[in-house]
């Protein structure tokens, strides 16, 4: 009888310590998501009606204008940490939330032409004529698709680690199960804060890469992009089941007039660098820099990116020499 008092006892100790656990975990979580939000409407993002519906999207610098589009469980401030990263000061950004990220609804006839489309009613909303698009990951679909729509609007496209035509070894989740996780905040929360190394191969580090403490920063900071993930579930489900296996459905590249520069790894486990490098063959004059090692993130190789970024806008973005000359002048 005691023996068993005694194991009443311990169990209720434990269950006691179990709820004690699970009340902090959500204190955490519930703060932490608070702290994400808070984030993310201290961007300074801004919602403008267009002739394709409301967009959502931030502004940032002055200079020559470059669409800058996120990929996959991003929005505008995934955007803004690709534009700080990879281009540097010298341009007028706008950085929208593709349909279904944040405040920007996905539409019921969502497609990558059709966001496209939007790009361009962006465009028209601030008065801009033309400018350059620079698209990571699944960004890139809908960016290939505005060179191809809109070349009178589109001075150069830039595609870093994007999507491209062809096989992927990156598998897909269950569309079920993938509706219940995305727009699960408490799911990705316990994610990125309690199983932190398991986000590697979410985020295209490859298998074995050496992650130096300034790798870890340049992850950390994009992770942060994810949370909240609830307003971006739309998003990225469309991303995942419907714009990213559209790029297979026959692109006509060979018919892209703007210049193309093509930035891609060779150990992207998440984007084929072998799809990458038949891109830039069917795209007339495309240009391909190839990326030994970095992963989808290209790890480590933020300045060399933003210097052939830069390199090839001056040379090929018309405007972009007087737009920074007049800047020099002021």
């Amino acid at each position: 009888m005691r023996t068993m008092k005694i194991g009443w006892w311990a169990a209720g100790v434990l269950g006691l310590v179990v709820v004690i656990l699970a009340v902090l975990v959500y204190a955490r979580f519930r703060r932490d998501i608070r702290v994400a939000r808070e984030r993310v409407q201290s961007l300074g993002s801004q919602v403008v009606e267009t002739a394709c519906g409301p967009i959502e999207y931030a502004p940032s610098g002055e200079g020559y204008p470059v669409l800058v589009i996120h990929g996959i469980f991003g929005g505008f401030d995934q955007g803004l940490v690709t534009a700080q990263g990879q281009l540097g000061e010298g341009f007028r950004t706008i950085v929208p939330s593709r349909f279904g990220y944040l405040r920007s609804p996905l539409p019921d006839e969502a497609s990558p032409a059709a966001q496209a489309d939007a790009y361009a009613c962006l465009l028209d909303a601030l008065g801009i004529e033309r400018a350059a698009i620079l698209a990571t990951s699944a960004g890139g679909t809908s960016a290939i698709q505005f060179a191809l729509r809109h070349p009178d609007r589109c001075s150069a496209l830039v595609l870093v680690s994007s999507n491209a035509p062809g096989e992927t070894e990156a598998g897909l989740p269950p569309e079920p199960v993938a509706k219940v996780m995305f727009r699960s905040d408490f799911a990705f929360w316990l994610l990125t804060t309690y199983f932190r190394p398991s986000m590697g191969s979410i985020m295209g580090v490859p298998k074995g890469f050496d992650l130096a403490p300034e790798h870890e920063a340049d992850i950390a900071e994009v992770m942060e992009t994810i949370l909240p993930v609830s307003p971006r579930a739309d998003g990225a489900l469309f991303d995942m089941y419907i714009s990213n296996p559209d790029i297979n459905s026959g692109y006509p590249l060979e018919e892209i007039a703007v210049p193309v520069l093509i930035i891609h790894a060779v150990d992207d486990p998440l984007a084929s660098f072998d799809n990458a490098r038949r891109m830039a063959e069917q795209i007339p004059g495309a240009r391909l820099v190839t990326i030994e090692s970095g992963g989808h993130m290209l790890l480590g190789q933020e300045e060399r990116i933003e210097s052939e970024i830069r390199a090839f806008l001056e040379r090929y973005a018309p405007g972009f020499r007087a737009t920074q000359a007049a800047r020099r002048g002021k």
